[in-house]
């Protein structure tokens, strides 16, 4: 009862201060809201900057500009297309993911079921170390090292043993010896997106309740029946999200592939043929074209497919964790 009148004797709280409250919760929410809205006007106004400006690409060669294998910058003769950087950019950035993904599921694994307690934050570190590298110094390395590493220990092995093989063989043939190739870009993006994927995978397996991992240890579960049946389906979404942020990183990068791809405007038929990327052709030719000449219209035209394709991945990603929650 003393408790209760003391409550109803309570003085109310100042009128100024819920005023002053109210105020500075509506600023911070315009602010959040404004914060939001820029991010989709600068988006959209960097779409739209490349859209207009390859518009007179697009005027000039069609629907022909996306499978066209063309690139003649002659004056009078010109003629451009967008197939092989597509076809580079997709096939350097899946490889990538290829060999990526089971390294990264390795470190994360090992980092939360196997790895002692000396020893996680070491190697938590150098992962978070190895994303700080700038991707020059990945394409020097690449250069340097990785492609004679390749040319001389994986591109010859490859060609002698499956070169011969039905079907796949023209896959693994040695058609160029310079070292620069497909393989050798896809080998560097996958060392770039490595840490990126392993950090990702490493914090969402720590975050699933031990009373999950226990029980099925109870069950007479192995670690890595525990970790298939449990621990992947608990962090599906975000390890897929994970992998797109990878794939995101690999489809745009630009110097470390100027490196090592051989920037070769032809279709590469197997995985050791020197090729080009969408990033990398931009890089190389936009300083050399005319301001408004129909070369630079076809750069920009490039940057809007590469944002296309972008979208269209992300939009893939989440149609499929869609499916996969719905079922």
């Amino acid at each position: 009862m003393s408790q209760a009148v003391i409550g109803a004797d309570a003085p109310p709280a100042p009128t100024g201060r819920k005023t002053a409250g109210r105020l500075g919760d509506s600023i911070f929410e315009w602010l959040c809201r404004g914060a939001g809205i820029l991010v989709l006007l600068i988006l959209g106004a960097i779409i739209l900057t490349l859209f207009i400006g390859g518009l007179p690409a697009f005027q000039a060669f069609g629907f022909q500009f996306l499978w066209s294998t063309a690139w003649n910058p002659v004056e009078g003769r010109e003629n451009y297309g967008a197939f092989i950087s597509i076809f580079g950019t997709v096939v350097s950035s899946v490889l990538a993911i290829i060999f990526a993904v089971p390294v990264a599921f390795g470190i994360a694994f090992f980092l939360t079921e196997l790895a002692p307690e000396w020893l996680k934050r070491p190697i938590g570190t150098a992962i978070e170390l190895l994303a700080a590298v700038p991707s020059i110094i990945f394409g020097m390395w690449g250069l340097f090292v990785l492609v004679p590493f390749v040319q001389q220990h994986i591109q010859l092995s490859f060609g002698e043993t499956l070169g011969e093989l039905p079907l796949i063989g023209f896959l693994f043939a040695s058609n160029s010896f310079t070292g620069t190739s497909l393989f050798a870009a896809a080998l560097v993006l996958a060392i770039m997106i490595l840490p990126f994927i392993a950090a990702t995978m490493r914090d969402v397996f720590s975050q699933v309740p031990p009373v999950f991992k226990e029980s099925a240890y109870g069950l007479g579960a192995t670690r890595w029946e525990v970790v298939r049946n449990v621990v992947l389906p608990y962090t599906r979404i975000s390890v897929v999200g994970g992998i797109m942020l990878g794939l995101g990183r690999a489809l745009g990068e630009t110097m470390a592939v100027t490196f090592v791809i051989g920037n070769a405007n032809r279709l590469a038929t197997s995985l050791f043929d020197p090729s080009t990327t969408i990033a990398s052709v931009v890089a190389m030719e936009f300083p050399e074209s005319l301001m408004g000449s129909l070369k630079q219209s076809s750069l920009l035209a490039l940057g809007f497919l590469l944002f296309v394709i972008s979208f269209l991945v992300l939009a893939a990603s989440r149609y499929l964790l869609r499916s996969r929650l719905k079922a």
